[in-house]
């Protein structure tokens, strides 16, 4: 089910964006769209791609100013190691009501407040590719010292690219990196894998590819229509004795896909935690 479309007086009235490769190129899209004021944006990033530079021409985005200004919200979207060299840069665009939200996977709270003394209201994130075409899935969590204003901006943006899911324990942003954020890869490595296989029993290649990725695509819109449960569904297609059910039982029996899958998200899940500090 599709998320609603957030509220364009939520939005923040100024805003830097920090890193604008995919994800940070894909959030600003949904918020330009969403009605973010393109004139009162500053995009930093020193290696800003042709797209983007045409981007910030006809939109009349700030592209690296020489002085960047002090914005209403400031958002960390570069890679997670560039943390530690960008943030004496970023220190004086931090004022006392500045709300701070951060994509940077790994990085905690604690891990921003060191390194950006001067952060007070801070958002934790993770969202995922498909916020690339507005169907993103974004975790986030608050520090204490987030308002209510704050939230429902982080809100607003968050929800221009796709649904959010607010937690209350930071603890639980890694599990959840994890499963949503590193998601995408798994569910494309299905459709990689279907077609190899596919092939692998003969059909031409081209096609067990192209059965494959309208399988996957046409499993998910099933999936986002429909309330019931993603089990359930799957009991639907499944007859006793069937096709279904004999592939099944090679993908569910022990060490098959589910325990694979707890395996992929705890390894996910630990190596976000490693690239924290």
């Amino acid at each position: 089910m599709s998320a609603p479309s957030p509220s364009s007086a939520a939005l923040p009235a100024t805003l830097t964006l920090v890193g604008a490769g995919k994800m940070g190129g894909a959030m600003l899209s949904g918020w330009l769209s969403a009605g973010l004021d393109a004139g009162r944006t500053t995009i930093l990033d020193p290696q800003a791609s042709p797209e983007m530079r045409a981007l910030c021409a006809a939109r009349g985005l700030a592209l690296n100013p020489a002085v960047p200004p002090v914005s209403e919200a400031l958002v960390l979207a570069m890679k997670p190691q560039g943390l530690e060299a960008a943030a004496p840069g970023l220190v004086s665009l931090i004022g006392p009501d500045t709300l701070v939200i951060s994509i940077l996977a790994g990085k905690t709270i604690a891990n921003l407040r060191d390194r950006l003394p001067g952060a007070r209201a801070i958002v934790r994130a993770m969202p995922n590719l498909p916020a690339s075409i507005g169907r993103g899935a974004t975790g986030a969590v608050a520090s204490a010292e987030v308002e209510a204003r704050q939230r429902a901006q982080a809100d607003a943006l968050l929800a221009s690219v796709g649904s959010v899911e607010w937690l209350d324990d930071e603890g639980l942003i890694d599990a959840l990196t994890a499963v949503s954020g590193s998601g995408p890869a798994y569910v494309f490595l299905l459709a990689e894998v279907m077609a190899q296989a596919g092939a692998a029993a003969g059909l031409p290649a081209d096609m067990a590819a192209r059965l494959a990725r309208s399988t996957v695509s046409g499993a998910a819109a099933l999936l986002d229509a429909n309330p019931r449960e993603a089990g359930l569904l799957r009991q639907d297609v499944t007859s006793p004795g069937g096709t279904t059910a004999e592939a099944l039982a090679v993908l569910m029996r022990s060490g098959g896909l589910p325990d694979l899958m707890r395996e992929a998200v705890d390894a996910a899940r630990r190596r976000a935690g490693a690239l924290a500090g």
